[in-house]
């Protein structure tokens, strides 16, 4: 693999890419580190960690944005605005007749949907900028038991200034993004996201082996290497349900006679279901801290819903990764457009009629398949907030291994590789694992 590695750097333009990609990183996480204008970094690095240690909702907001939402900084919003923008402008295509004619519309509708896509980012940009900055001028609501002001007394033109600062970062970090899938290896936004994940890794693992000591340290690097590993098996595994295509004549040509297979992965939603179901959860505890939060049901929300390792807090996190689960994988899998497009081109499923009892069978094997990725998401979401509740939240501010974190990383690093591998094929016909 390390000989697969330097052959890849040897060959120029695959050199020129990886290069151009660690590029956009570094200047990603300088933007993430750089606090915006107006804000007091020194009180908010007094605060910053004792609010972490309370685990739960902070380490979850503070996950996507790389460290960077909690201390203000330029790239604060992160990547968040344009995962949103896209997960909604998806679930439009289902409902909006004019937005399904454009998807259809092969490249000039996908390219009109993108730019939807980004006029809604900046919106939401905007919004959110204005909520957090509207939130942390008011002290203990954005940092819970910290009374210190986090933002200096700017007046209007300031706030108006911040504003506009984090939505440009916002606007920036999509062009980063898609300079990386021009120009560099791997799809941008998810490279982005890999890297923000990724960065807090180190501090979180130095965490625990400072307050637990070598052994619990080793236990867990152990442990998430096996958690690795089944994670990468489960996102390779998929149900094969085979197609025949019968022979038709066209002219004087003979077609199909071919033998495929419909591919369906067990986890068929990916991460979108966490994704829904952790901002779902994030609106009870945000609407605590703009709300009066000595109100008796603030209170409640907060006993309940803030502390990642409150089995109220569990349950509910997991009944709705699996809801959103069922729910994504039902409005982007049609098993009837499916059956009618193999009738219509001759293909069926080896001892199912074609039509509607091919329609059935897709349904009932795609539930059955996605019961059982609903429950794999649940479990591996639910894997830091028990490690939380068995190591203590001063010991582990969002374990590492586990969550949408390993989801991702382990997702975003197969589908690098394979793009590494496939251009490697190209130039030599060698592949990149061997």
């Amino acid at each position: 693999m390390l000989t697969a590695f330097a052959q890849a750097f040897r060959t120029p333009d695959l050199r020129k890419k990886l290069l151009f990609t660690l590029g956009v990183i570094a200047l990603f996480r300088l933007g993430s580190q750089l606090p915006t204008p107006g804000v007091d970094t020194q009180a908010i690095n007094t605060c910053l960690e004792p609010a972490l240690d309370e685990g739960g909702i902070y380490g979850l907001i503070n996950l996507f944005s790389g460290g960077a939402l909690l201390q203000l900084a330029v790239f604060a919003l992160g990547i968040m605005p344009y995962i949103t923008a896209s997960i909604i402008i998806q679930l439009l295509v289902v409902v909006i007749p004019r937005l399904e004619t454009l998807k259809k519309e092969g490249q000039a509708g996908t390219a009109k949907l993108t730019q939807y896509t980004r006029y809604l980012t900046i919106a939401l940009a905007i919004l959110q900028s204005t909520a957090l900055i509207a939130i942390a001028r008011q002290p203990g609501r954005l940092l819970q038991g910290c009374d210190l002001p986090l933002i200096h007394d700017v007046g209007a033109f300031g706030i108006i200034t911040m504003v506009s600062i984090m939505t440009a970062g916002t606007a920036v970090i999509m062009w980063l993004g898609e300079l990386i899938t021009d120009r560099g290896v791997g799809n941008g936004m998810s490279v982005l996201i890999f890297t923000q994940i990724a960065a807090t890794f180190p501090q979180q693992l130095w965490q625990i082996k400072v307050v637990e000591g070598w052994f619990v340290f080793i236990v867990v690097c152990g442990a998430g290497l096996v958690l690795v590993a089944a994670v990468v098996f489960v996102e390779q595994a998929q149900r094969r349900i085979p197609v025949q295509y019968a022979k038709r004549m066209i002219g004087r040509r003979m077609y199909g006679g071919t033998s495929t297979y419909i591919p369906l992965k067990v986890n068929q939603a990916g991460i979108i279901p966490v994704i829904f179901a952790s901002s779902l959860l994030y609106l009870p505890a945000l609407a605590t801290q703009i709300g009066d939060p000595t109100s008796q049901w603030a209170i409640w929300i907060q006993k309940y819903f803030t502390r990642g390792d409150h089995p109220i807090y569990m349950l509910t996190f997991f009944v709705l990764i699996v809801f959103f689960a069922f729910f994504y994988v039902a409005i982007t899998f049609n098993p009837t457009e499916l059956a009618d497009n193999m009738k219509k081109y001759g293909g069926f499923i080896p001892g199912i009629r074609a039509g509607r009892p091919t329609e059935e069978y897709l349904d009932y094997v795609l539930n059955r398949i996605t019961t059982a990725g609903a429950i794999y998401l649940g479990v591996i979401a639910l894997i830091p907030m028990v490690a939380i509740g068995v190591l203590g939240s001063s010991a582990t501010q969002q374990f590492p291994f586990g969550g949408a974190s390993i989801l991702i990383i382990v997702g975003v690093g197969l589908d690098t590789v394979k793009q590494i591998q496939s251009q490697l094929q190209q130039r030599n016909y060698e592949g990149f694992l061997r």
